[in-house]
């Protein structure tokens, strides 16, 4: 049997080869495309329900990635060697793809869609994400699913001042911004990246040139579809109904409600539980005098149910909030558009805790927590595309309770997952170097009320919480959600939106920076053909957001604390030659064990870049010095010339043995001992001892000798003459110890 034609596009864009391939590889999906860029080769498929379940209330849209290690030749790490649940970096990405297509399927659609990635093929330098999007994208677009695409995903980066479109790995090490945008060809969809306190002009730049190379692989994936149209035919457009309200009871609904609403949004007291009460109070209203209560109740209204009518309320509702705030510029708290709401914080909250801070803007509160440690609490990674260890990590929470609600506590949900990551990059830029600060740090954000941007509440809070711990960070962080109203001309950008303002609006952008410049992003837009001058606007009524909250943020903290928490471990790190690590582990551990019993360290040793990084954590900075102290004598070389404290370790006939230096031992010999004759070394110290000596040489092989005389006063001349008289009797023709114990030490030392 021979292997079908595949149809095949080859998409040349940023100096790179982009191909996608069709109709080889999972012929029974409605759409699969092979997607390939440098050797990262990932295989993308898309599945339509014919119908929808009955009864069905939102749209079953299932987004997955998943990295496989065979991919580049290697095995998962743990112990089961199939892979398991997925990492992060996998519910992230599929977070990318799902918030990019989500919002091109109709109102209303309820038939349950799947989209799969998986990475077949890695080059370490080109990750897969990306590629995936593409590919996800142009399956759905070959299925025949009523999908407004296609779309496709850019990474961009920036090196050397110059815009890289699919930056490698090596790359993106000297980028200082790290972007992913996806879109149309006619519109910006999906924006998600970290930067280096990059300015707004930079951000839009960044877009624009995004912008170019979506167009480009959009167009190819149209080719690559007319191509299969061509020689097979278009499968049929799928036949499907959508729950979407009807518009002429959208219009005759909004006729009867605008009033007690427009009412009711515009009440000075606003607070999230009485304005949802009022809203079904005017609901339940409505179905009452529409469909009468009791026995009498119709089922039907002019061929509407009860339902129909509370679909239509809700299109009708969002419809006087949205002319509210274009026509009036009125939110639903009574805010101007770029108003921030009130907030309050304070530090300390938690006693134990390393660093604690409590953000509160209007109705969302973030209790964040900073967790110190050493190496051994780094959050090891099993990736297909990354392995590097993490030192910093934020894990946020949202409890049901935040929003007044009941619900089974399971893992982290993949919204939890994204939020906790955008608050991480967005503070992770302004972290000190290991080198300066070579704890691991943990931040738990738990969001303990929500009404719009709790992961900029984590933001805000988190770096406070840094800073009451004692972490040396750049500067002060804070995040701010953005959002749009749009309708024909009239346009109303909104700083720091409600939840309402959030399910009502066209965008979604949340931005996180330094007074300086953005380190993070993360922006969802649901309208076509945003222009740039209006992205540009949103920038920059969101920096003036940013810097309101960061003023707020220093009534209560400026700058991190001169010293970490005095509950915090004590960590010192020395960095040494890679040479000197066995000398500081010694035989089966010895050295090591031996400098952690005497003096309650715990210590680490990490070998990278031909350098040992021994960190040393203490309860105490005193027991911190005395173990840092240990290990820098032991990698210091001994000098000739210079004193020493030995302690005895040995007692010989000819001498002793004396350790110098932790793990380094000299010969004291009985010529050396004292200034005139010995005849036993015990006569003149014990084991344990600490004696003063100075190092005399250093022979082949790195043997030490030691002399204790120079620390000795100088004999009298009476005891010179007692000490030429004791040679003279011993027969010694020279200084130095007796006839038997000087001969023995020849031979031996």
């Amino acid at each position: 049997m021979e292997a079908p034609q595949a149809f095949t596009q080859t998409i040349e864009v940023g100096g790179k080869t982009l191909t996608l391939e069709t109709g080889k590889l999972a012929k029974q999906a409605d759409g699969a495309v092979v997607a390939r860029l440098g050797d990262t080769v990932t295989l993308s498929t898309a599945v339509t329900a014919t119908s929808a379940k009955p009864g069905q209330h939102f749209f079953p849209l299932t987004v997955d990635y998943r990295e496989r290690f065979s991919s580049k030749g290697a095995f998962p790490g743990g112990f089961f060697k199939r892979e398991g649940r997925p990492t992060d970096k996998e519910t992230l990405t599929s977070r990318l793809i799902d918030r990019t297509i989500r919002p091109l399927f109709p109102d209303g659609f309820r038939n349950e869609v799947q989209v799969l990635n998986y990475v077949l093929s890695a080059d370490e330098e080109i990750d897969a994400d990306v590629v995936a999007g593409i590919g996800s994208s142009a399956a759905l677009s070959l299925s025949g699913s009523p999908f407004d695409g296609p779309t496709a995903h850019v990474r961009v980066g920036r090196v050397d001042g110059d815009f890289v479109l699919f930056p490698t790995h090596e790359e993106r090490q000297g980028s200082d911004i790290d972007l992913i945008v996806a879109g149309k060809s006619d519109a910006i969809a999906m924006v998600e990246g970290e930067m280096d306190e990059i300015s707004e002009d930079d951000m839009v730049s960044a877009l624009e040139f995004a912008f170019e190379a979506i167009k480009d692989i959009v167009a190819g994936i149209q080719e690559l579809v007319s191509q299969r149209d061509e020689r097979d035919g278009a499968p049929q457009p799928l036949e499907y109904e959508t729950v979407a309200a009807d518009e002429a009871l959208v219009d005759s609904v909004y006729k009867q409600i605008k009033g007690d609403v427009d009412k009711h949004l515009r009440k000075d007291d606003y607070d999230k539980a009485s304005f949802y009460d009022g809203i079904r109070e005017i609901r339940d209203a409505l179905v009452t005098d529409m469909f009468g209560e009791g026995d009498d109740a119709k089922e039907e209204v002019d061929g509407h149910s009860v339902s129909d009518v509370k679909e239509a309320f809700k299109a009708a509702e969002s419809r006087v909030m949205r002319e509210m705030i274009l026509d009036d510029g009125r939110r639903l708290d009574g805010r101007k558009t770029d108003e921030i709401r009130d907030i309050w914080t304070e530090i300390d909250y938690l006693p134990r805790v390393h660093g604690s801070a409590v953000f509160t803007r209007g109705e969302t509160q973030a209790l964040v927590m900073v967790t110190l440690g050493t190496g051994r609490d780094v959050q090891a990674v099993d990736q297909v595309f990354d392995q590097e260890d993490k030192r910093f990590y934020l894990h946020y929470n949202f409890p049901p309770f935040s929003v007044g609600e009941t619900k089974f506590l399971r893992g982290p949900s993949r919204r939890e997952i994204g939020h906790g990551m955008l608050a991480e990059r967005a503070l992770r830029k302004v972290m000190p170097p290991e080198q300066d600060f070579p704890y691991t740090v943990r931040i738990i954000s738990d969001v303990l009320e929500s009404n719009g941007s709790s992961s900029m509440a984590s933001v805000c809070g988190g770096s406070m919480a840094l800073m009451a711990a004692g972490v040396p960070t750049d500067k002060p962080v804070a995040g701010i959600a953005m959002g749009l109203i749009a309708e024909g001309d009239k346009v109303a950008i909104l700083s720091d939106i409600l939840g309402t303002e959030d399910h009502l609006g066209d965008m979604d952008f949340k931005l996180c920076g330094t007074e300086d410049g953005i380190t993070a992003c993360q922006m969802d837009i649901k309208i076509d053909g945003l222009a740039m001058s209006t992205m540009r606007e949103a920038l920059e009524q969101a920096r003036a957001g940013r810097q309101h909250i960061l003023a707020e943020m220093a009534k209560t903290i400026e700058h991190p604390r001169e010293d970490i928490s005095p509950t915090a471990p004590r960590l010192i790190q020395v960095v040494i030659d890679q040479e000197f690590i066995g000398a500081i582990i010694g035989p089966g551990g010895k050295i090591i064990k031996g400098i952690q019993a005497d003096t309650g360290a715990s210590i680490d040793i990490d070998e990278r870049d031909g350098k040992g990084y021994v960190t040393v954590a203490a309860p105490n900075m005193d027991s911190a010095h005395g173990a840092v102290d240990i290990i820098r004598g032991i990698v210091t070389q001994p000098e000739v010339g210079e004193k020493y404290t030995g302690t005895v370790k040995n007692l010989l006939p000819f001498g002793a043995i004396l350790e110098i230096m932790p793990g380094k031992e000299a010969m004291l010999h009985v010529s050396e001992i004292a200034h005139g004759y010995v005849d036993d070394p015990a006569d003149e110290m014990q084991v344990g001892d600490k004696l003063d000596v100075q190092l005399i040489e250093i022979r082949d092989g790195g043997k030490l000798r030691v002399s204790r005389k120079p620390f000795l006063p100088e004999p009298t001349e009476e005891e010179k003459e007692e000490m030429a008289k004791r040679r003279s009797s011993n027969g010694d023709g020279g200084g130095g110890g007796g006839g038997r114990g000087r001969g023995r030490g020849r031979r031996r030392d």
